[in-house]
């Protein structure tokens, strides 16, 4: 691409809208362009990313066997209801009616159609294994777009579904995917992270994620400074404290005025903060319920969801509480309750604690499990940095990440919503197995960018950059300058090098910012030594700053890429 004639722009000021590096980089860059919140028109070099991106995963997801077709965007809204997930994405989906008001969605995802086209073929197991996957685009209706590309309400996504005869065959090809997406990520030169995930509204028996390691993360990726334990926070089991058993004392009403917070009433009694239970309430599924955890750790949604096997969980308003007490939040507690209480497993260990007394400004001290009915036990609290590993007895680290891909081993959930079945050896009707992965393609180049950075603007790795090799040309209008640059365009390219030419007619210095805005790999300077046969060769990285001979230019860019 030569500039001077090329839709090609940056923007010289502050971004003032984007709250991410990679969203700034990318709109002062003119890679890409918001339309409203959530929703970005991708310009040429943009594209231009996306698409190698893109590449690189058809690449690879070719090599592991996969098939690639494309779902229609618009989806009969009964399809959802059908296998069930109509509730479980809720307002996320965007809805529309046709002009005889039937009922259509904007895919947030295509697991029901690819069930559709996996119809047509599957009727005995001699059918399977395949996998099918495409790239287009979803939607989703975020409450709260943010972080440019990384969480947008339009967005381009790869997703694949593996079809098999059993779980031991999926596994198969889980792994294979697993494989192929460890290489779609090297290649992409991002420092990642794979994680145990909650399965969500997905659903299945197994779901692990991709993460991007990233300050801006919205993901807390727990890992272990001794194994390779790794897993979202929303699952990481807990090792918890195991308290020793005490004598039963007898429990005692104590008047705690304006006493709120555990901090309060650990000052107040003049207590280890161990001997603090607090008492949470939640709404699940539309009942009120009494959750005890230690008083000093935080309780997990996904845990205790999982627990009782619910749809969603929130934590109880002032009017639900009213349903079974009189008592402000700040005195709540399991005694003499009338709901559900469930109780996390340190407290399970725990004797003689101090608890709220369903009486404002009241507590309990030397309570024990005896004073109350438990409902359930179980793991339902974070783990928390400095905890024991689960695996190896190491110690528990965060980072943040940000999720660019997941795999999924659905089991038969789909199959069986939707009718998908083939006939066994015995002849026998059996539900067909699933694996599901998905990458969000914008988001790697998010991800990218958030890693590969400095105050000039963005480094883009080799395999991934709009262009290999910018050639800026300090005079267009030198003859042997511009015959210099000129030839070595023609040359690079023939050689399948994506080559750009900055032969705008701008000072020296302008160029320069431009293309390290832009982040091109190699840089390439056609100036005063032109005549002598000599160009600057310069890396965006900082690694290589030198002249180098015209007629060696070529050799010494295929040992950079070859080394990359």
């Amino acid at each position: 691409m030569k500039l001077s004639n090329s839709f090609f722009y940056t923007i010289r000021e502050d971004v003032k809208d984007e709250d991410s590096i990679s969203g700034k980089l990318l709109v002062k860059s003119g890679m890409i362009k918001k339309t409203a919140s959530g929703i970005y028109m991708f310009m040429p070099l943009g594209l231009k990313v996306k698409q190698k991106v893109e590449d690189i995963i058809r690449d690879e997801m070719n090599k592991a066997d996969a098939s690639e077709v494309t779902m229609p965007l618009l989806i009969a809204g009964e399809i959802f209801e059908k296998s069930g997930r109509r509730h479980a994405f809720g307002d996320d989906m965007f809805s529309l009616n046709d002009r005889y008001k039937r009922d259509y969605i904007l895919g947030p995802t295509h697991e029901e159609l690819f069930v559709m086209a996996a119809k047509e073929k599957i009727k005995s197991y001699k059918d399977m294994p395949f996998n099918l996957y495409q790239v287009g685009n979803k939607y989703r209706d975020e409450t709260r777009p943010r972080y440019g590309l990384i969480r947008t309400r339009e967005f381009t996504m790869k997703d694949a579904y593996s079809f098999d005869i059993d779980k031991e065959h999926t596994k198969i090809s889980y792994d294979k995917m697993a494989k192929a997406y460890n290489n779609m990520f090297d290649r992409m030169d991002i420092d990642y992270r794979v994680v145990k995930a909650d399965t969500g509204a997905m659903g299945g028996r197994l779901s692990e994620e991709y993460q991007a390691v990233s300050e801006i993360g919205e993901d807390i990726l727990v890992l272990c400074d001794k194994c390779d334990f790794a897993s979202n926070i929303e699952i990481a089991e807990v090792k918890g404290k195991v308290f020793p058993k005490e004598e039963v004392k007898e429990i005692e009403l104590v008047h705690t005025p304006n006493v709120h917070t555990i901090d309060d009433i650990v000052e107040f009694l003049n207590i280890d903060p161990d001997k603090a239970v607090k008492t949470l309430v939640c709404n699940v599924d539309g009942e009120i319920v009494f959750v005890l955890v230690r008083g000093n750790r935080e309780l997990n949604d996904t845990k205790l969801r999982k627990l009782l096997n619910a749809k969603t969980v929130e934590m109880a308003t002032d009017e639900e509480l009213k349903q079974v007490t009189d008592a402000s939040f700040g005195s709540l507690g399991p005694i003499n309750i009338k709901a559900k209480i469930i109780i996390d497993n340190e407290v399970a260990t725990m004797s003689n604690f101090v608890t709220g007394a369903n009486k404002t400004d009241y507590h309990y001290i030397n309570v024990n499990l005896k004073d109350f009915e438990i409902y359930k036990t179980g793991d339902i609290i974070n783990i928390e940095e400095g905890d024991t590993c689960p695996c190896c007895g190491g110690t528990i680290y965060f980072k943040k990440g940000i999720e660019v891909g997941n795999i999924f081993d659905l089991g038969t959930k789909y199959s069986e919503s939707l009718g998908l079945y083939y006939l066994d050896e015995n002849n026998k009707q059996k539900p067909v197995d699933m694996g599901c992965y998905g990458i969000g393609t914008a988001r790697c180049m998010a991800a990218i960018i958030e890693q590969h950075h400095d105050e000039k603007g963005i480094i883009w790795p080799l395999e991934v950059a709009p262009y290999i090799v910018s050639i800026v040309l300090i005079n267009p209008k030198d003859e042997i300058m511009n015959k210099v640059a000129n030839d070595l365009y023609n040359k690079l390219n023939a050689q399948n090098i994506d080559t750009l030419l900055d032969d705008r007619d701008e000072r020296a210095g302008v160029k320069f910012n431009d293309m390290e805005l832009i982040g091109i790999p190699i840089r390439i300077t056609v100036g005063k030594k032109a005549n002598e046969g000599i160009v600057e060769l310069k890396t965006r990285d900082g690694k290589i700053d030198t002249e180098c001979k015209i007629e060696e230019v070529l050799e010494t860019i295929e040992k950079l890429k070859n080394n990359r």
